[in-house]
Order: structure tokens, then sequence, then C-alpha cells
């Protein structure tokens, strides 16, 4: 009797233990953190009211901040739209990507994207807005955008995920790219007189009404995220999603998005990543959009790619990284086809915390596109036309506001040296001052090794490859601000 009763209870406890092992991988599925990707269209470090800035309010950015990591240090892989996304959905620099390092490309399908990685380890996924682009993924032999399968709303997305599925969504605004509401910044009730213009502008009513207008859409696009935080909190999924807010490149005006100087590259960025980042973190280490796809994919516990360039930013968000990069590196090739020939203005660039070094491969071009209408936007087309652009043009010939021409639109030298610790604005170039040619040295040395390292042509066979890839934009239209 008494062995009769032993093994009945054998028998008991190894069908528990069998049961507890079988429903152990099943809760682990279910587990997987969602994922929530917000990226606006063209906002710049470091106008967000977190970061300080007097006159924009972002309180959904700030909040996702606040409850998580507020990155002061975080830049985009290239200032230009289609490569910068290409970038974040590769973990790659655009220059290892061939024809996704141009604007109106489009991005081989030969080159994985974390978004088709999480949808075959079991992930809903999705976007909405703008995902990879512009340019023609058909052309690059993908059947959809690189973002996912498209959907009219992130409620549209969340009605069609399975229960027992975790979900990857891309939100992508339009805001606060051009073209602009005339005035909707003062109309709004936001404040010209407390906006900072930048030194390589000139400081006149025209460009501070253009500044709040710009304020006015970065505030839209804020608002567009917190109805998406809210959406979460309503079904219970807050909780159990990693967030990240970013920007693809900086603000459309002159000297900005298109140029490495850092109001194109750097970005405001904010993470959420439940059980890593806590309340009230700041990270002042340098990051790089390529460390997004990496970092995604270890969110959901799956092995990074050994041929992608970024770092997994969890080690660095829990502070268990043993080391961690001091620069950042940053580069362009073909923006807008403004240039005869369809030529590009190729750049790469190194920032560290003090010094930004720019290489300016083809020195003899205009950086901003040639003085005439060639094919896309209008003169100096590489600048998105608005009243700031406007103003500068119109009175390029005038003594006293030749020099912010000159900033955004005369052609610059093969190096530029800046030191931001003397010089934030980015106005004196250093790059030939003898007591500066030590520094340059070194980061020329660093910045070509990194090309090497990272597979870049431009390191080993100059040859302008990029310039010969096919441009899918559009021709100049009047009253319609290209490029997207």
């Amino acid at each position: 009797m008494a062995s009769t009763m032993r093994g009945w209870l054998f028998c008991l406890w190894s069908m528990t233990l069998l049961v507890g092992f079988t429903a152990v991988p099943q809760a682990t599925a279910n587990d997987r953190l969602n994922i929530l990707f917000c990226i606006a269209d063209d906002w710049s470090y470091p106008h967000a009211s977190i970061y300080g800035d007097p006159v924009v309010k972002t309180p959904a950015f700030d909040r996702v901040a606040r409850e998580g990591a507020l990155c002061t240090r975080c830049y985009c892989a290239a200032p230009s739209c289609t490569p910068s996304r290409a970038a974040i959905l590769t973990g790659r620099f655009p220059h290892s990507l061939e024809e996704g390092a141009n604007l109106w490309g489009f991005l081989p399908a030969r080159y994985a994207v974390y978004t088709d990685l999480l949808e075959k380890a079991g992930y809903h996924v999705g976007y909405m807005g703008k995902g990879w682009g512009p340019g023609n993924f058909q052309a690059g032999g993908r059947t959809r955008n690189p973002a996912g399968p498209v959907y009219k709303s992130f409620t549209q997305f969340l009605d069609t995920c399975p229960k027992d599925k975790p979900f990857c969504f891309w939100f992508g605004s339009t805001d606060p790219h051009r073209p602009y509401e005339r005035d909707a910044g003062r109309k709004a009730g936001l404040n010209p007189e407390r906006v900072r213009v930048p030194l390589f502008w000139p400081d006149c009513p025209e460009v501070r009404h253009d500044i709040l207008d710009y304020y006015f859409e970065v505030r839209r696009f804020d608002d567009q995220v917190a109805g998406l935080l809210t959406e979460l909190e309503k079904r219970g999924l807050y909780e159990r999603t990693l967030i990240v807010i970013t920007s693809d490149n900086g603000m459309p005006f002159p000297r900005c998005k298109a140029n490495l100087y850092d109001l194109g590259t750097h970005m405001p960025l904010a993470i959420r990543w439940p059980g890593v980042t806590r309340p009230g973190m700041r990270v002042d280490q340098f990051i790089s959009h390529v460390d997004l796809a990496p970092s995604f994919l270890a969110a959901a516990g799956l092995p990074i790619p050994g041929d992608w360039h970024g770092r997994n930013l969890k080690p660095l968000l829990t502070g268990k990284a043993k080391s961690w990069p001091d620069a950042v590196f940053t580069e362009r090739e073909r923006h807008a086809y403004v240039r005869q020939g369809n030529l590009s203005y190729p750049a790469r660039a190194i920032r560290t915390e003090r010094f930004l070094y720019i290489r300016n491969f083809r020195p003899d071009r205009w950086p901003a596109g040639d003085p005439q209408l060639v094919f896309a936007v209008g003169p100096f087309g590489d600048i998105d036309d608005g009243p700031t652009k406007q103003i500068i043009l119109a009175r390029r010939n005038d003594p006293d506001w030749r020099r912010y021409f000159t900033l955004s639109c005369g052609k610059r030298p093969a190096e530029e040296l800046y030191d931001l610790q003397k010089d934030p604005d980015e106005l004196e170039n250093l790059a030939d001052k003898p007591e500066y040619a030590a520094i340059k040295q070194q980061l020329a040395a660093r910045l070509h090794a990194w090309m090497k390292e990272t597979g870049d042509p431009r390191a080993t066979q100059d040859d302008d490859r990029f310039d010969k890839f096919p441009y899918y934009g559009g021709p100049f239209k009047q009253q319609k601000s290209q490029p997207r």
C-alpha cells in the first residue's frame, strides 16, 4: 500500500514538473517586450522642453525621458531621410548599403532589417505614416516598405495583433518637415522673443517666425506621440513596451539638414526600456542611430548579425558596459538631384566631446547644390525652401549679410575642424591653424580608420559610385517642397 502511494505521488510530481517545464517557454514568448519606435521628420537637438528649450513644449517626449533615459549625445548616421532611416533599420552605416546611402534611392533586399528579423521571430510588425524613404523599395527587390506592413493607425494595428504575440510598431510622423503654415507658431501662442537664433542665420523677424512655425510642428509631433502612449495605457500594454523617440535628421533650415554640423546630425532621443532603464536616467555617452536595431533585437532575445555596425545599448543603459566609444561618426552622399550630372556632395565626419572634424571629398562642388535650378527643389536645393533660406538668398549681396550666405551655401575646403567648447555654433574653421594641427591629424586618422573598418568605398576606391545610382525623386514643382 505504501509503495503504491509512493508510486502515485511520484507520477503526480512528474506530471507537475512536466507541466511546469512546458509552460515556461510559452510564458517567455508571451512576455517578450513590445517595441514602439517613434520617429520625427527633421527635428534637431535640443528642441525639447526637457533639454531646456525655452519655447517649445514636448510633454510626451519629456515623460518618456523622465520615466526612462534622456540621451544627450545621440547622432543620426546621415542627415538625410532615406539613408538615415536605412541605417536605423539595418544597424549599418549608409556607405555600406550601396544604393541605400542616397536620398530617393532604394535599400537592397540583401541587407537585413530588424523589422523582418522580429517578424520571423514571431513579432506582429507594422508601421504608419512615413516608414523607410523616400525612395523605391520595389527597385531593391522588396515587396513592401522595409518598416513593415502599413496600417492606417496604431489602433488598427493593435486590433489586428494576436493576443499571444508581441508587437513592433514604427510610427513615422511627417512633422516637423516643411512646408509650414505661415505664422502657425505665433497663432499658437509661441513667443518669438524667446527664440535662440543660431549665429549663422540673421536674427530678424522672418527667421524667428520661421523657427516658431518649426516649433509648432515639433509640438504637433509630440501630441501625436502622446496619443500612442495613451493607447498603450488604455490596453494595459504600456509597462510591457520598449519606447524610443527620436528624429531622422536635423531641422530643414540652412546649414542643418543635409549637413554634418550638429544641427544636421545631433538628435533628440528618449528611451523607456522596462527592466533596463531607471526613471530619471541621463545618458551622456555617444549613441548612433545604428545602435537602435541591435538594441531592438537584444530586447527580443535575438542574436545580432555579425556584419552590423551598431552596438546593443542595454549594457550602456544598465551601467554594465566595460567600455563605450568616445566619438561618433556621421556621413552623407547624394541628397537631392541639385547638381549638374546628379552629383553628390560626399563628406564624412567624426564628433568627439570637444571637436568636430569634417572631410569634404569634393570641395569643388557646391555643398548646398548648384546656384541655379538643376532638376529638383530649386537653387541651392539641398536646403529646403522656406523664409530663412529665402531671406539669406535675397540679401546675399548685402555686405552686412553675405556671411550668412557663405556659411550656408558657399563652397567649403576639404577639411573642417571646429572647437565646440569655444565655438558651439561651428563658425570658425580651425583646420589650417598650426596650433590645431596635431588634433586635426589625430581626428583625420581616426575617421579614416573607421571608414576602412566599416567598408567605406571612399577609403579605398574614391570613385563616386554613389553618384551613379538611380534617383527616383520627381522634378521641381512650384509651391511644392522637396525632398521629403
